[in-house]
């Protein structure tokens, strides 16, 4: 499908106009072939004629402009029709006929404005044509006939109709998955851009403010302002990552975590002057799939949310390797400054709960009895979603 959603409009219309053009350049040997002459359409049951150059004429008039009525639909099926006319009328009655019926497919299914009329007019011309067979010809055909052969041209238009609807439907089908598709891609980075920008301002923002408590010791004040600057480069270099996503030329490859990342937020953490205990057990999987960079955004999120609702607070974050899976928990106490709840949006532990959802896992943040506030994720490994 990919494939087929990069072929330009043109250039599938150009497709089936060979296709056309084909079964016209069929029509046409098969016409000329002797003993192929008056088997063909008999409508109105005039005596057969033998072959002449108005015979040629009109069987070149029902073959050759198949090949454009897919740009030029209305003009080249009425030329179709007036072959077919001069056909029955002077009794040649050519295997070219059939071309009416194509011609017919043709015109619904690529008339974009005014199908109804178009059709309406077809038939209003059909009407005097049968007229003429019936006074011309011998009397053997009934208007049961001509309104059986009128059945059959109505069923050409509906199976023309149908493969425009079909069309229509599938193209609505692909600007549904492509719109998806971006809908998708916008989340993703918007998750990204959460998670980078909010952890590393909350820290540098916290920083700061502390800084302004420090003019009496300019020991931790050069300290605090060393961290400050640390965090806007850890920051810059992830927006850097970020827009190296955007980049059409950049891999696909999957993005994983920094080395040593989990120890580097709890530092950055502690720095921002929030006590931290740091808890990591087992071995990490060698091919862990995305499970690491979940892990690691939700460490960052729960850490996030500690510095700037419990400011202060002790905050316990456990990491386990469990072969398969990873567990995290991260707990803060609801002693800090602030009280131990998100606020804000909810947008980063609602990105969090997708991303743990995506990978088959559990998620679940909330407060405890001690009146702080627990973030628990199990996060299957081995996943390269």
């Amino acid at each position: 499908m990919i494939v087929l959603r990069r072929v330009p409009e043109p250039l599938r219309r150009i497709d089936a106009g060979l296709r056309y053009l084909g079964a016209g350049v069929l029509l046409f040997a098969a016409s000329l072939v002797p003993a192929f002459h008056t088997h063909g359409t008999d409508l109105g049951g005039l005596p057969g004629r033998p072959f002449d150059v108005l015979a040629l004429v009109a069987v070149a008039l029902q073959c050759f402009p198949l090949a454009g009525v897919v740009r030029w639909p209305v003009v080249c099926s009425a030329l179709v029709s007036l072959g077919f006319a001069v056909d029955q009328l002077r009794g040649y009655h050519t295997l070219a006929g059939t071309g009416l019926p194509i011609a017919l497919v043709g015109l619904a299914s690529h008339l974009r404005w005014h199908r109804r009329a178009t059709a309406l007019a077809f038939s209003a011309a059909y009407v005097p044509l049968a007229v003429a067979l019936h006074q011309l010809g011998s009397g053997a055909e009934a208007p049961s006939g001509f309104a059986l052969f009128y059945l059959a041209l109505a069923l050409a238009w509906g199976i023309g109709a149908g493969l425009r609807s079909s069309r229509a439907r599938e193209a609505e089908r692909r600007r549904r998955v492509a719109e998806d598709t971006r809908t998708a891609e916008r989340t993703r980075i918007a998750r990204e851009l959460h998670d980078v920008v909010t952890h590393h301002v909350t820290a540098m923002v916290v920083q700061a403010e502390a800084a302004r408590y420090l003019s009496a010791a300019p020991d931790r004040l050069d300290q605090t302002l060393t961290a400050v600057s640390d965090t806007g480069r850890r920051a810059i270099s992830d927006l850097r990552h970020l827009l190296d996503l955007l980049n059409p030329d950049h891999g696909t490859g999957a993005r994983t975590p920094p080395v040593g990342g989990l120890h580097t937020l709890v530092e950055q953490t502690r720095r921002a002057g929030q006590p931290v205990e740091f808890t990591e057990e087992g071995t990490p999987a060698e091919s862990a799939g995305s499970a690491d960079l979940v892990a690691y955004r939700v460490v960052q999120e729960a850490l996030t949310n500690a510095l700037k609702y419990a400011r202060g607070s002790r905050t316990s974050v456990q990491v386990r390797h469990c072969g398969r899976e990873i567990i995290v928990e991260v707990d803060t106490d609801g002693s800090g400054s602030r009280a131990g709840s998100p606020g804000g949006s909810g947008r980063g532990l609602a990105g969090l709960r997708e991303r743990v959802d995506v990978l088959g896992g559990d998620f679940h943040a909330g407060h405890h009895t001690g009146g702080g506030f627990v973030v628990r994720a199990r996060i299957p490994a081995g996943n390269a979603s």
